[in-house]
Order: C-alpha cells, then sequence, then structure tokens
C-alpha cells in the first residue's frame, strides 16, 4: 500500500491531542523549517548529484547565446547598415556611425542593441514570473530546466543558417529567443541549490543536533551560511575552469575557419554559437539524469495548476510588505542590476576589436581565467574567516562602482575610459578578480532572504528584477547616447544607480529577515491551506525531523 505523506503533513500524529510526538525543534530552529505541507520526502543530496549541478553550469556558461551571440547579430548589422555622415544605403560602416532602419525609424546600433536587450528582458519578465509563480509546487519542475535548455540548444544550431547581412532580422529574433532560453535555464538551474544545500547531509545532520540541542544556532547558522556559499562559489569556479578549456579549443576550431576570406569572420561567429549548443548538451545530460525530483508544496485546496501560479503572484504581491527585508534587498539587487546587465561595456568591447571573433575569444579566455582566481579567492577568504554573505557582497559591489567610475573618465577624453584594445584586457581581468563573484554571492544572498520551500517563485522575481532593470536601463541609456551622442555618457547613470544599491544592500538584516519569511509562510498555511497554529509548528519540526533522521538512518545502515 502506498504511503500518503500528503495526509502525514497536513495530519501529524500527536499524543494528548495536544503535542506533536517525539522531539520538536525550537522556537529559533524552526525558523529554518517550511510550514507547509510538501508532496513526497526529503531527498539526501548525493556527490554525484552536486556535481553533476556543477557540469551543467559549464554547458550553460553562456558562451554562444550569451556571449557570442550578440557579436553575430551586431555584426550583421554592421556589414548591413550605413554610414549617416552620407546619404541612406550608400557607404557602408566604417569607422564612423552606423545605421539601420528598426523599429519604425532610422536608429544607430548603438540604440538598436540597447532597444533589442530591453524588449527581450521584458519577455522575459512576464515569462519567468508565469512559470515561477507555480514552479514550487509538486516534484515536475525539473522540466523547466529542461524545456529552456533545448530552446537554447535549437536557436544555437540555428545560427548556422544565418550567415548573410540581409538575415538580420533573423538574427534578432534568434538573439532575443536565445537570451530568453539562456537565462530561463539559468534561472530555474540556480533556484535548485537551496535545495541541494539543505539536503546535504551535514546539514541534516547539523538540524537533528539543533533539535536535541546538541549545538546552538549560530553554530548551525554558520554552517548552513557556508554550505550556500560553498555551493554557488564552487559552481562558479568549476565553471570557470571548464570554460577555460571550451575555449582553448575553441581556440584552435576558429584558427582553422577564419582565413583571408571577409566572409569567414561572420561564419565563424554561427560556428561558435552552434559549439557552444555542442558542449552544452555533453554537460547537462548528467544532471537532467542525476537530478533528484524534490518535493515541491502541495497545491492548495481548491486550486490547479492552471490557476496556482496566478493566485501566488496577488498573494506574493499583496503581502510583500510583511518581506521587508527580502525587498530591501530585492530594490539594491534591482539597482546594482543596471550596472552589470546594461550592455554598455560590451557594446564598446565590440567596437574597439570590431568584431574579431578570435580577438573576442581571446579577450574571454583572459576574463574567465581571471573569473577562477577571483572566485576561489573571495570563497576562500570568506571559509576560512567564516564572513557573512551580505560583508562579502558590500565588497564586491565596491568594484563594481570603480568599475562605472572608470567608464566615467572616458566621458571627455579618449586616452582612457574604454576606448583602447589594452584597455578591454585590463577590463577583462578586472571584472573576472572583482566582479565576477557578484554573481556567485549574490545568489547565496537571495536564499538567506526568501521564505523556505518558495525558491523557484522568489529565484524568478529576483531575475524579473535584475531583467527590468536592464529593460529599464537600456532605454535610458540609449536615450542618453542619442541625446549626447557619447557611448560613454551612461556610466554616469549607472555609476549613480549603483552608489543608491550599495546603500540599500548595507540595510538589508539578515536575522530580521528569517523571521520574517518563518512569518510569512505560517501565514500562508493557516490562509490557505486551513491549518492552525498547533498543526503550523508540528509540520515544520516534522519536516525538519524526517530530513534529519533519515541521515542517521542512512549512515548507520552504512
Amino acid at each position: 500500500m502506498e504511503d500518503s505523506t500528503e495526509d502525514k503533513n497536513l495530519q501529524p500524529r500527536t499524543e494528548g491531542g495536544n503535542e506533536p510526538a517525539g522531539n520538536h525543534l525550537t522556537d529559533e530552529a524552526t525558523l529554518f523549517a517550511s510550514p507547509l505541507p510538501i508532496v513526497g520526502a526529503r531527498k539526501t543530496t548525493t556527490r554525484v548529484e552536486v556535481w553533476s549541478w556543477y557540469l551543467y553550469y559549464v554547458g550553460n556558461s553562456g558562451l554562444g547565446p550569451f556571449n557570442f551571440a550578440i557579436s553575430a547579430w551586431q555584426n550583421l548589422l554592421y556589414l548591413a547598415g550605413w554610414d549617416p555622415a552620407y546619404p541612406r544605403g550608400t557607404v557602408a560602416c566604417g569607422d564612423g556611425g552606423c545605421n539601420l532602419i528598426a523599429y519604425g525609424t532610422e536608429r544607430s546600433v548603438n540604440s538598436i542593441v540597447l532597444i533589442t536587450n530591453g524588449l527581450s528582458f521584458a519577455f522575459q519578465a512576464v515569462i519567468f514570473l508565469i512559470v515561477g509563480s507555480f514552479a514550487d509546487y509538486g516534484v515536475w519542475r525539473p522540466h523547466i530546466t529542461t524545456g529552456f535548455t533545448i530552446l537554447t540548444w535549437a536557436v544555437s544550431f540555428a545560427w548556422l543558417g544565418v550567415e548573410k547581412p540581409s538575415k538580420w532580422q533573423a538574427g534578432t529574433a534568434l538573439y532575443i529567443l536565445g537570451l530568453i532560453g539562456y537565462q530561463g535555464a539559468l534561472t530555474f538551474w540556480t533556484a535548485a541549490f537551496p535545495g541541494l544545500a539543505r539536503d546535504l547531509p551535514e546539514i541534516k545532520e547539523s538540524e537533528e543536533k539543533l533539535a536535541k540541542g546538541e549545538t546552538d544556532q549560530k553554530t548551525h547558522d554558520n554552517k548552513d551560511m557556508l554550505a550556500r556559499n560553498r555551493l554557488a562559489n564552487v559552481s562558479f569556479l568549476v565553471c570557470s575552469l571548464g570554460e577555460l578549456v571550451v575555449l582553448a579549443i575553441l581556440a584552435g576550431i576558429l584558427q582553422g575557419v577564419i582565413n583571408d576570406d571577409p566572409d569567414s569572420n561572420t561564419r565563424a561567429l554561427s560556428i561558435v554559437c552552434a559549439y557552444s549548443a555542442g558542449v552544452w548538451i555533453l554537460c547537462a545530460i548528467p544532471w537532467l539524469f542525476y537530478e533528484q525530483y524534490r518535493p515541491g508544496n502541495q497545491l492548495p485546496p481548491r486550486t490547479s495548476y492552471l490557476t496556482v501560479g496566478v493566485k501566488q503572484i496577488y498573494h506574493a504581491f499583496r503581502l510583500c510588505l510583511r518581506l521587508k527585508q527580502t525587498f530591501i534587498y530585492l530594490a539594491a539587487y534591482f539597482f546594482l542590476g543596471d550596472c552589470l546587465n546594461t550592455v554598455v561595456i560590451a557594446t564598446l568591447q565590440n567596437e574597439v576589436v570590431s568584431y574579431d571573433t578570435k580577438m573576442l575569444n581571446y579577450l574571454l579566455i583572459d576574463g574567465i581565467a581571471a573569473q577562477a582566481l577571483g572566485i576561489g579567492i573571495f570563497w576562500l577568504i570568506q571559509k576560512k574567516y567564516t564572513i557573512p554573505t551580505k560583508t562579502m557582497l558590500l565588497f564586491n559591489a565596491f568594484w563594481i562602482l570603480v568599475l562605472c567610475a572608470w567608464g566615467c573618465i572616458g566621458i571627455t577624453q579618449q586616452k582612457f575610459g574604454f576606448h583602447n584594445a589594452w584597455e578591454f584586457w585590463a577590463y577583462q581581468a578586472f571584472y573576472g578578480i572583482f566582479v565576477c563573484p557578484w554573481y556567485a554571492i549574490s545568489q547565496a544572498m537571495i536564499s538567506e532572504v526568501v521564505p523556505r520551500g518558495k525558491e523557484f517563485l522568489f529565484f524568478a522575481l529576483f531575475s524579473i528584477i535584475g531583467k527590468t532593470s536592464s529593460f529599464i536601463g537600456p532605454f535610458v541609456s540609449s536615450a542618453i547616447i542619442d541625446r549626447s551622442g557619447n557611448t560613454n555618457m551612461p556610466f554616469t547613470f549607472l555609476l549613480a544607480l549603483g552608489v543608491v544599491s550599495v546603500g540599500i544592500l548595507a540595510c538589508v538584516n539578515v536575522e530580521k529577515s528569517r523571521k520574517e519569511c518563518r512569518k510569512y509562510l505560517e501565514d500562508e498555511a493557516i490562509r490557505v491551506y486551513g491549518m492552525s497554529s498547533a498543526e503550523v509548528l508540528v509540520v515544520g519540526s516534522q519536516y525538519e525531523m524526517d530530513g534529519a533522521r533519515a541521515t542517521v538512518v542512512e549512515k548507520e545502515k552504512r
């Protein structure tokens, strides 16, 4: 007879009609427990599962859809455009400006790129909010990552058919679809790591000790925090090292593809996109095979998968003021997203190196080698001194401001400020060591300020916020460029946003956030599932104890 986990979670066994049987957690310990009923039992994270998760990121590193697709597309734009200093369509783009008819009027290529990125991010916001809002229910959510992954593979291979300037409109569509697929796969792959971290054997064992009073809350908190940061940082480190191998192989491929034929560079960019999909397929197979289907929340009464998404979005925004610390960090994440996601730097880099595929590949190798070094150093320091995630993030954010300030220098002169090829070699190294750790640390920070069991909804929400900032940023930057005629002028806008975001980030209180998240889940359990206050404590405690006991049983068997 099949065991009914749903019934056990909704109606835990009690003795004397009031207290739950066996040990139950202290008030502090229940901050880590979810009071919501779940579907199925907790899994124990295995070593092969973790390393499969790491390896997936080597494929989903953005080599094709994020790094080279924009170069392939912008290259087509420049080949199809004309120099605005001459009558329309008479002189090809050279060292001067470059215009095309796009979005109903004649625009510069820089303006077209920024607007297209804004539209892509707007589409992502709608899709991620709908999908993420019901991904925390049931056990089928890994299929979301699979769907976005397959979409990106198809788009990457489709670039092989877009090698002529006349197909720049098709290139625009592929670029937008590729970004949606890549960001979707990345968002929902990332959202899996809080579950992986809390189901690690050592974290389950720590939960058991906390329940028995054999360890204190601070020790458990630090162990939990370091586990999340370890997964986030090591995944980026493995990705960086794997990318170096991938790019080294790519350098050999490009050496054989690019020749004196002027069309060979365009063809090479399309080949790179397809090559990235082949690498991704090899790296994704282990994760798609070894990922365990961890239990999500049960669907609330009188709710289906078709309606739960809308209800979740409604309640998340209606009750957002109850998660003050979460949304303070959300605001900081929003503003700093403009500094990183607006593609002004990438646009300037492509112009300076004239879309040379070999040069772009060498610049990536420079940046990714620095990225591996930076992430490794940041993680070793954090681990050695048990530095809180927020402190690491503030230190990291300072260097982002330095980067924006350097761009501002280039507003009034040409010797410095992202105008020279040597600067982009230095930029890639600086960005890799000091800025790239942001991507790991900020994700770990998100996991510390969102309600447990709601990770997919809130990771999607944070992804949307990042894209919304990039949706607003490109349009503002485009307007600044068009009005001023200076491609460095948007750095003043980005620097101001960065300063504001650092100030907001300093106000986040992780301890308060943990309590707010717990209260948020308790209220949902009572309001949506009709549970009593006593049942809320029992379900949350039983959820933690079942997972911790399972680890002890497994150790005894071994």
